[in-house]
């Protein structure tokens, strides 16, 4: 048996990500920060052996992993694999995070106030906040809740199964070093898989930009 590695890590900080919008599978470019959080991860890499590259087919996981790959004249190939791409937000891609909450909390509250009456005003905003946050909350972070026409963070885990399976016999097939340029939720799949986490440790994760996860696979 010999020991190999996977260096899992997130695309840089883009334009959607700044502004808290839903990115989903929307392309959106790396801002200036963004680049140099690629940047440092390739410092980071720059001495580890990576014979294969994958990335999403999104520009910025394409770009995040060209930035890394700029030190490995060995890597012999990159690949796109669409199974690690982000979760699909559906019909909330391209909306800002503050802008759907409101919308949601004002719709809620008028169909109230349609039914039983003018509510005091801070009563109302009260009231539009929580349910607000409930159903931000039920779209964004819940297992086994799609966003409407999207995706659930179940649905992603399927996806990203498929990928690691396919991956680690290839891995024990060829003997080779992997780089993984994924997104915060198809990373989550991958982090619960090989450090054995519970469905809600992996809701709960941080996936930072500019961080490495490494995994030692026996081949």
């Amino acid at each position: 048996m010999v020991k190999r590695k996977i260096y899992l890590f997130r695309h840089g900080l883009t334009y959607y990500n700044k502004h808290q919008w839903f990115t989903g599978q929307i392309d959106s470019h790396m801002t200036e920060e963004g680049c140099a959080n690629a940047e440092k991860i390739a410092k980071k890499l720059k001495h580890k052996k990576i014979d294969i590259g994958y990335h999403s087919g999104l520009i910025r996981s394409e770009e995040t992993l060209k930035v890394v790959l700029n030190y490995h004249p060995e890597c012999k190939e990159t690949i796109l694999d669409k199974r690690i791409i982000e979760r699909n937000y559906g019909k909330l891609q391209r909306r800002s995070h503050k802008e759907f909450q409101q919308e949601i909390g004002n719709d809620i509250a008028s169909c109230v106030e349609g039914k039983y009456g003018k509510l005091p005003r801070l009563v109302r905003d009260d009231f539009s906040r929580a349910v607000a946050k409930t159903v931000y909350n039920l779209y964004h972070r819940s297992y086994d809740i799609p966003p409407p026409g999207g995706e659930s963070v179940k649905d992603v885990e399927k996806r990203v199964h498929r990928f690691i399976k396919d991956l680690l016999k290839r891995m024990k097939c060829e003997k080779i070093n992997v780089a993984i340029s994924a997104h915060g939720n198809s990373m989550r799949p991958f982090r619960r898989h090989f450090e054995k986490l519970t469905v809600k440790e992996m809701l709960d994760l941080e996936n930072p930009w500019g961080e490495i996860y490494v995994y030692t696979i026996e081949v």
